[in-house]
């Protein structure tokens, strides 16, 4: 198994870490999700139009550059790094992967508008009681004539208030916990019936609460069959899942980074406290999961065209690991900084909330260490 970039690739980093440093410096982030849009949309269109990183996992023959999975690793460890608040992830991994999988005309449509910056994807899975399971459902879609009438209430939908698609899950058929009777939906943001409640989130963003209240969407709103979408639901989770430990592997490399810096400025009783034995071997410990934490994102995302319960597992894994790193990390960061640590002028405090974030966005550890048992372990 070849773990190694190859020169597309490495261009497609280099490419993304320069421009990132050149626009995306940590006073520029502060101002921008301070502002009133919580964004500047010009960076999302160089993204698109300068650098063509949105198209980055999507074929040629779309308009793409001929990547996949491993590019969308790519991309956000790069974004992680730079902490960004760009839509990639919810527009390029969830919503290009949704399409790409189901395809038709739709995906036609959408991918190149995706790839040059003008639809943005906001997915809304998560409801109050779901937890992770993502079965448990009580917003619904019915059939109204040709078209789909939804009710019920979507939670902590990142870049929704930025969107102008959001792709929905909802009950067709089946009771709220049924594997049966799951279907999955993209539809226009303004759609009438739609209610938005938005705010920022801790870790900079901005997401919303989604009321679906009597909305109506046209029949073509429905992606793949009716009530089976469940393993493409669940599959393009794990392409998130992995997506986001990448994520977290850059956010980690910059609290480890930062936390040497300061050690080598700091001082105590005449010395730089990283000459103190006990904090480089804390160092090297944050050194090692960040390492162990790229290694194994990088398993599972050569693993994510796996049959399902491979795929799943080497996910599983991946984000156990990552959720735990991000944890020991981030609280040794602030631990070694002091007080400073957490405070909003200092960049670190700043990794150290997203870190937080990740930790249990699709799964905390213990949901997936708990998915990796049913998987692995025979009953």
């Amino acid at each position: 198994m070849n773990f190694t970039y190859n020169e597309t690739q490495q261009m497609l980093r280099d490419t993304l870490a320069r421009f990132l440093a050149d626009t995306y410096d940590f006073e520029t982030r502060r101002k921008m999700v301070a502002s009133d849009a919580g964004r500047d949309p010009g960076i999302w269109r160089a993204l698109a139009t300068e650098l063509g990183i949105l198209g980055a996992p999507f074929g040629e023959e779309q308009g793409g550059l001929g990547g996949g999975a491993v590019e969308n690793l790519i991309v956000m460890e790069q974004l992680g790094e730079a902490i960004a608040i760009e839509p990639y992830l919810q527009t390029v991994v969830i919503g290009g992967g949704a399409l790409k999988a189901v395809g038709g005309a739709q995906a036609d449509a959408l991918i190149p508008a995706i790839i040059g910056g003008d639809a943005i994807i906001a997915f809304a899975y998560a409801e109050p009681q779901g937890r992770y399971e993502l079965n448990n459902l009580r917003t619904t879609a019915r059939r109204d004539g040709g078209g789909w009438v939804l009710n019920g209430h979507k939670a902590v939908v990142y870049a929704a208030p930025w969107a102008t698609h959001l792709l929905v899950t909802a009950r067709t058929g089946g009771g709220m916990r049924d594997k049966e009777g799951v279907s999955l939906f993209l539809i226009e943001a303004n759609a009438p019936g739609i209610v938005r409640r938005d705010y920022p989130t801790v870790d900079g963003f901005r997401a919303s609460e989604i009321y679906f209240e009597n909305a109506s969407v046209p029949g073509d709103a429905l992606l793949g069959d009716e009530g089976g979408a469940l393993p493409l639901i669940e599959k393009i989770v794990d392409e998130a899942t992995v997506a986001v430990c990448a994520e977290g592997t850059g956010v980690m490399r910059r609290l480890h980074a930062g936390t040497m810096d300061y050690a080598k400025q700091r001082k105590q009783f005449g010395r730089a406290i990283s000459d103190f034995q006990v904090l480089q071997h804390r160092m090297v410990d944050m050194f090692m999961e960040v390492e162990q934490s790229a290694s194994m994102t990088l398993m599972a995302t050569l693993k994510l065209d796996l049959p399902d319960a491979e795929r799943m597992a080497a996910v599983s894994q991946a984000k156990a690991k990552v959720g735990k790193g991000l944890k020991f990390t981030g609280q040794s960061a602030v631990q070694i900084h002091g007080g400073i640590g957490i405070t909003d002028e200092l960049a670190i405090g700043h990794y150290f909330k997203r870190a937080t974030m990740i930790e249990g966005q699709f799964g905390s550890v213990d949901h997936h260490l708990a998915r990796f048992e049913r998987l692995t372990i025979p009953d």
